[in-house]
């Protein structure tokens, strides 16, 4: 594998390809992550870009907005409900930035390359990761079952965008 090796063999370890090493005279594991510049930073603004505007999409009027509104007890007519809509929307960018760089490295140490690796990254991200974790938020916070299929169902569709686009621009 490209940018992985090691210094000393690790304990347990029985192929010498493997993504962490000991340094000599430490017992702690250090991944290399050389691999960091071979990424496409470009490909993953972009994937997050596109997973970003997903979301206008996704909880517009034309898909799930009502049913988001309503499940999460927005009071829209509040003028408080839209302050820092701005500093939520940018935070959330963020995020889906890092979510897009793990996407990436993750299609890059498989060497993936086609747009059906990228929708089956993107589901096992989505769904093992980003959904559950959604689900399992809103199930302590007794939030409306719908609200967790919308959310979550989100995240799952906005990294299959993300993993196609991640998997094709190489």
């Amino acid at each position: 594998m490209k940018g992985f090796y090691f210094l000393k063999k690790a304990p347990g370890f029985q192929n010498t390809e493997k993504s962490f090493y000991l340094l000599p005279n430490q017992n702690t594991l250090i991944m290399d992550t050389s691999f960091l510049s071979q990424l496409n930073w470009l490909a993953i603004l972009v994937a997050a870009v596109a997973y970003f505007m997903l979301g206008a999409l996704w909880y517009s009027k034309i898909l799930f907005a009502n049913t988001w509104i309503k499940s999460t007890g927005v009071d829209m007519s509040n003028p408080n409900a839209k302050k820092g809509v701005g500093g939520v929307m940018a935070f959330s960018f963020v995020l889906m930035f890092i979510t897009c760089i793990g996407l990436a490295i993750i299609i890059h140490r498989l060497g993936l390359t086609t747009w059906m690796s990228g929708i089956k990254t993107g589901l096992i991200t989505g769904i093992c990761f980003s959904g559950t974790s959604v689900f399992i938020s809103y199930l302590y916070q007794m939030k409306p079952k719908v609200l967790s299929f919308i959310d979550g169902v989100y995240h799952v569709v906005g990294q299959c965008i993300a993993g196609i686009i991640l998997c094709m621009w190489h």
